[in-house]
């Protein structure tokens, strides 16, 4: 139906710019008119024009009489940049096609009210599980505060991350390795535990073949271990945010503030995960990647606190008792308490297969 196809179009254009929008929601706008397109656009930025505001600056006044396709409902409310239904009304624009109701409390429905206020004849849910999923980070960060949390891993087919010496490079096939990299674009910050910068000393950057954006760089680091001149320190591709106990040493946090790490200290010996993840979320982090290791992976899955799990299963055995899995500590004690996954994409990137999953509620 030409309804779905131009809304396709509209969803084609928000998927365009995910992961460049936080903590907004990415947004896709189409303006129609006897068959025509007479504008769309992408909301690109925070703080920057909305999609409804780029879609209409194209189609001018043509677009009086005209419909509009959107992925979310259009704002009510004065932000950053004004309300983009006064606009829409204003236009002149006869119908919209909306994908999804915006759940901020803010908008949630205010924004079709105005719009039918004014005489304009709103439909909604057209191509709804597809703008629902592109948008579940946005609803789960306004319901609850926190990340939209993806936990990553490459695995061999018996479910090791590395040989039993701790060598592990490489698990997976280069094309797995781009695909990872795709994800770290997507994600506003990357998680790992300081083990893992005093052993792999990575860089946690996007290295795509047309570049990428660089996530911020999250270390949990509880007594502050990061060395001054590890390579998440050193180079300023991106920002490094360490997370450390009330108890780490202040020389240390000066040291590495003098190199230009963010540091946060939290309130409590220890990082309990749960107010880890409320501080990321103060801080306006809407997407979490954890590339953690067995340790940091296990106080993740202890308290549930994922949403979304990739997996990369490589086609290679390498056995070993001793040699590390996905996840470390003692884990749960009986089946029954253990975490229920649903396998929502199954596909072949290269030789290797990528499992995307989500965690069940209840």
């Amino acid at each position: 139906m030409l309804k779905e196809h131009y809304m396709e179009l509209a969803l084609s254009l928000a998927e365009g710019v995910k992961g460049q929008t936080s903590p907004n929601p990415p947004v896709g706008a189409v303006v129609v008119k006897d068959g025509r397109i007479l504008g769309m656009g992408a909301h690109l930025k925070a703080g920057t024009a909305h999609a409804e505001v780029h879609a209409l600056s194209a189609a001018g006044e043509e677009a009086r009489g005209a419909d509009m396709y959107v992925t979310l409902e259009p704002c009510s409310h004065y932000g950053k940049t004004p309300p983009c239904a006064d606009l829409v009304i204003a236009s002149g624009i006869k119908r919209v096609f909306i994908a999804t109701v915006d759940p901020n409390p803010q908008v949630s429905g205010r924004g079709i009210a105005k719009l039918k206020a004014a005489g304009i004849e709103v439909e909604t849910g057209i191509c709804e599980e597809r703008a629902n999923r592109l948008l579940q980070p946005f609803f789960h960060y306004i319901q609850y505060k926190t990340p939209f949390v993806t936990m990553k891993t490459a695995v061999t087919a018996d479910g090791k991350t590395a040989a039993y010496t701790g060598h592990s490079r490489w698990i997976t096939s280069e094309p797995a390795r781009e695909d990872v990299h795709r994800l770290r674009n997507e994600h506003d910050a990357i998680l790992v535990g300081v083990n893992t910068v005093l052993q792999d000393n990575p860089l946690l950057t996007t290295r795509l073949p047309h570049g990428g954006k660089h996530p911020i760089r999250v270390i949990l680091d509880t007594h502050l271990r990061t060395p001054v001149t590890a390579r998440v320190i050193e180079n300023k591709e991106a920002d490094t945010m360490i997370i450390c106990g009330k108890d780490a040493s202040e020389e240390r946090e000066e040291a590495l503030l003098q190199k230009g790490a963010d540091i946060i200290r939290l309130e409590t010996p220890e990082i309990a995960i749960p107010l880890l993840l409320e501080t990321l979320g103060e801080e306006g982090i809407m997407t979490l990647l954890v590339e953690g290791g067995g340790e940091v992976n296990a106080s993740f899955l202890q308290e549930k606190a994922f949403q979304q799990m990739i997996i990369y299963v490589a086609p290679k055995l390498i056995g070993g008792k001793t040699a590390p899995t996905f996840f470390g500590g003692e884990g749960f004690a009986a089946m029954d308490e253990s975490v229920q996954l649903s396998f929502d994409k199954i596909e072949m990137i290269g030789p290797d297969v990528k499992i995307t999953a989500s965690q069940k509620e209840g």
